[in-house]
């Protein structure tokens, strides 16, 4: 049968294994929320409380938790840092490769959308690297979006 203590040790291993596995830092959110499950799950080991109260332990020890790592993960993660800008020099076609002119160099590039094409000349933010490769995305759709 699935008991409350069940389920909320459930959520609490899944939210941790989620922090430990998606790519892309959540800045701890899965992992304080797993946290804060696991001791609703102990809390509910000692006696049973109704649900409102469990998730109220919940909500709070999540919400302590993460107001109190924030002390830990560096300053300006949770920012978007200013993106490198770059000229087309040759046109990128959807899902295809083009080249830009990026810090007086020429680059192989790829709009990270692949359903979009960026004209020759176009000014485009450099989002990232892969390989000998940049990953652009096209001033205008920035502004649009």
């Amino acid at each position: 049968m699935l008991t409350a203590k069940v389920v909320w040790f459930a959520l609490g291993i899944t939210l941790l294994v989620l922090e430990l596995l998606v790519p892309i830092p959540t800045l701890l959110l899965a992992g304080v929320l797993g946290i804060g499950a696991l001791v609703v799950a102990a809390i509910l080991l000692v006696g049973n409380i109704p649900i409102a109260l469990q998730l109220l332990i919940w909500v709070l020890i999540s919400g302590f938790l993460g107001w109190y790592s924030r002390r830990f993960i560096p300053k300006g993660l949770g920012r978007i840092r200013d993106a490198d800008e770059a000229v087309t020099i040759a046109e990128i076609l959807p899902g295809q490769a083009g080249r830009v002119k990026y810090e007086g160099n020429s680059w192989k590039a790829r709009c990270d959308d692949p359903k979009t094409a960026i004209a020759i000349n176009q000014k485009v933010y450099v989002l990232r690297r892969q390989g000998t490769t940049l990953i652009v995305m096209p001033e205008h759709w920035l502004q649009e979006h």
